[in-house]
């Protein structure tokens, strides 16, 4: 199969859309497919990274002033330019072939966007977490947790697809390798390794406010901190100062590829409440998560309500941190936040959604 992914990262956007793109992007390769990124080069995003991986990345012109209307998508200034705009753009970096599938991960695109690239693929996915935006798709992924069918209502073709849950999260491989040591290390729990870890930019420098609230913390005396941060992220020397001052050893970890790995090997993860939510549930990892950016607020909350994780607000952090923190100390906390966490995904979504792409084209379905 030939493969394209229209999504973009940036300091502004983050890097969840086109990691887990890439994460789709892999598992497909091992199936024999080929994919083309297609992103603007907004500052802070990831072409290199694109290349380095194996697939061929695109580059858009650069970001350019547009006007946005009444009916774009709220976030439709991430785009950098007009939906029409980016759609001529996307089209002439396809060239004359049709693709596969065209895989569209951007909360600044929508149905009109997506209805005006019909002529360049067989077929097209839309990745969607905010249930804010009509589609026209063929199928669609949202990974959240609490999410359901009813809440793309009216903004679906009765022919369209869905995949909704953490069961089809898009999560690298080597995180359902890692799931059964991880999970079978939490039998005993105790605090001895910290994982922090904001997303890849962390434009707010969280993880500096953690480290902070994190000296006013009554620590364990064997703790050791592993920060790990984006190459993109802007407050990483100022981290780094932070880190050789922290009471216990810290170290700092800079565009990681063995997230699995670490967070097998810890104890607990004070983590924003974005895509990694689903890494971290599948290895069992129990959680203390902040709310940095409005699409996190649905998927903390249905992760509270299953008591999967504890929440700290950032603006109380100072404040509340360390009460919260001595509850994590406690083996039984941890135990349980460990056992509801590992139920909600098990590892494997890229695969199941890899199978589902090739089911259509192999079988040659007729247009959903």
């Amino acid at each position: 199969m030939n493969i394209a992914f229209r999504t973009d990262a940036s300091l502004q956007i983050g890097t969840g859309h086109v990691m887990r793109c890439l994460t789709l992007a892999d598992a497909l390769r091992e199936r024999g497919a080929q994919s083309t990124f297609i992103c603007r080069p907004h500052a802070g995003h990831l072409l290199d990274l694109i290349q380095q991986r194996g697939h061929t990345p695109i580059a858009l012109a650069p970001t350019e002033d547009a006007f946005t209307a009444p009916a774009d998508p709220c976030h439709a200034k991430w785009l950098g330019t007009d939906w029409a705009s980016d759609a001529a753009q996307t089209q002439h970096a396809l060239g004359d072939k049709v693709v596969d599938w065209l895989v569209v991960d951007h909360y600044a695109l929508d149905r009109r966007w997506e209805k005006s690239l019909r002529p360049h693929t067989r077929r097209i996915m839309a990745i969607d977490d905010l249930a804010d935006r009509p589609h026209d798709c063929d199928l669609l992924l949202d990974q959240n947790l609490g999410r359901q069918v009813k809440d793309y209502g009216g903004l679906l073709s009765r022919h369209t697809q869905t995949l909704i849950g953490p069961a089809y999260a898009l999560l690298r491989t080597e995180f359902a390798q890692w799931r059964e040591r991880s999970l079978q290390r939490r039998a005993q729990p105790q605090l001895s390794n910290l994982l922090i870890t904001m997303g890849g930019v962390d434009q707010a420098n969280a993880t500096g406010q953690v480290l902070d609230a994190l000296t006013r913390c009554e620590l364990p005396a064997d703790l050791r901190i592993t920060v790990v941060m984006g190459p993109t992220a802007p407050w990483m020397a100022q981290v780094q100062v932070q880190a050789a001052e922290m009471p216990c050893p810290t170290q700092v970890l800079v565009g990681v590829s063995n997230m699995a790995h670490l967070m097998a090997e810890s104890d607990l993860c004070i983590g924003a409440a974005g895509s990694t939510s689903w890494e971290r549930c599948c290895l069992g990892l129990p959680a203390l998560q902040l709310v940095l950016a409005a699409n996190q607020k649905a998927i903390n909350a249905a992760l509270e309500l299953g008591e999967s994780v504890l929440t700290v607000q950032q603006e109380k952090l100072q404040a509340e941190l360390p009460s919260v923190f001595a509850q994590l100390i406690r083996p039984a906390v941890l135990r349980g936040l460990s056992k509801n966490a590992a139920v909600v995904c098990d590892g494997l979504g890229a695969d199941k959604t890899v199978q589902w792409l090739e089911k259509v084209i192999h079988e040659n379905h007729p247009a959903l």
